[in-house]
């Protein structure tokens, strides 16, 4: 049984923080692609408080949010991002091209997780009784090792932070849609973070 997976402030702040890129300047596929992230930034925030229980659950604007998700995942993420695309505001790092395999799997595990979240939007919240594994209740703990969503030294995090996320990339959306939508909301935050983390200059 997999453990519950815990969504931290600090984690929401990093991937919302984004969200205030100035996006002056931008043309052309980095102008896209900054919209796209501003897009993804906006369906996190627009679920974040129904997932700490400050806003009631709704199931449809979750699946709204893993649409947004998946529009901008896979092929979709990884042709927004030519190499060598890194004139500014653009803050892609060339580790990108040196590292595509990685940020190929990043890009298509978002798409699986995000598939994953639309399924699991109906089991509700791990605090209001959401069931996994058909019926199975989830316990506490962190995912797959313990640690928040940007992880610690302690967690799956740190690996995840390196864009080892082999656990979570070997799961199925059909396994992440038994979840309850808090659990599976944070595993498709954890791979935007870890993209972030890699492939993302630092917030100065």
């Amino acid at each position: 049984m997999i453990p519950r997976i815990i969504v931290t402030g600090a984690a929401l702040a990093s991937l919302l923080g984004v969200a205030a890129l100035a996006h002056s300047g931008a043309t052309g596929v980095v102008k896209d692609r900054m919209e796209a992230m501003k897009e993804m930034q906006e369906a996190v925030k627009s679920v974040a408080p129904m997932m700490s229980g400050t806003a009631a659950y709704d199931a449809d604007a979750v699946r709204r949010a893993a649409d947004t998700f998946r529009q901008h995942s896979g092929t979709a993420l990884t042709e927004s991002f030519p190499e060598g695309s890194t004139d500014a505001p653009s803050e892609a790092l060339p580790t990108i091209w040196r590292d595509w395999d990685r940020f190929e799997d990043l890009a298509e595990t978002l798409g699986v997780m995000a598939d994953g979240l639309s399924r699991a939007a109906e089991n509700g919240l791990h605090s209001d009784g959401g069931m996994m594994n058909g019926g199975a209740m989830m316990n506490g703990g962190a995912m797959m090792g313990g640690g928040s969503m940007m992880g610690d030294s302690s967690s799956m995090g740190s690996d995840m932070m390196m864009g080892n996320a082999r656990g979570i990339m070997q799961m199925s959306a059909e396994q992440i849609g038994q979840m309850p939508a808090d659990g599976a909301f944070a595993m498709t935050t954890q791979v935007c973070s870890a993209c972030h983390d890699r492939f993302r200059k630092d917030d100065d």
